[in-house]
């Protein structure tokens, strides 16, 4: 951190410094299952039953819910790999379009601040 120049592939590349939070994993499987929950419901409102009868349909729903929430999540994240790594590429064969940045602090951008009273 002590260089004031800042490397474009450094950007694109996780050197374990960011780290996934604890929910992060569970988030998409737990919206899918509660909105498998919440199609078993709407489907017995639909039929005119009482909301939460047949609950053999309501724990279907929430693990197929579960699983499609799963199986969505690791698509995304292959999908988002893929991205990056052909940003990643990209940036190497082509280093003339993306010059090293210099850092700058916000006293070399902003304007002197004088208060007119």
């Amino acid at each position: 951190m002590g260089s004031n120049v800042i490397d474009p592939l450094e950007l694109l590349s996780n050197k374990g410094e960011r780290q996934s939070t604890f929910l992060s994993p569970l988030y998409n499987p737990a919206a899918g299952a509660l909105a498998g929950f919440g199609l078993a419901i709407f489907l017995n409102w639909g039929f005119r039953r009482p909301p939460f009868s047949g609950i053999q349909k309501h724990i279907a729903f929430t693990v197929l819910g579960g699983v499609t929430g799963s199986y969505i999540d690791k698509k995304r994240n292959d999908y988002l790999a893929t991205r990056d790594a052909i940003l990643r590429h990209y940036v190497e064969l082509h280093p003339e379009d993306f010059p090293p940045i210099e850092r700058k602090k916000f006293a070399d951008v902003l304007d002197r601040w004088v208060p007119i009273r």
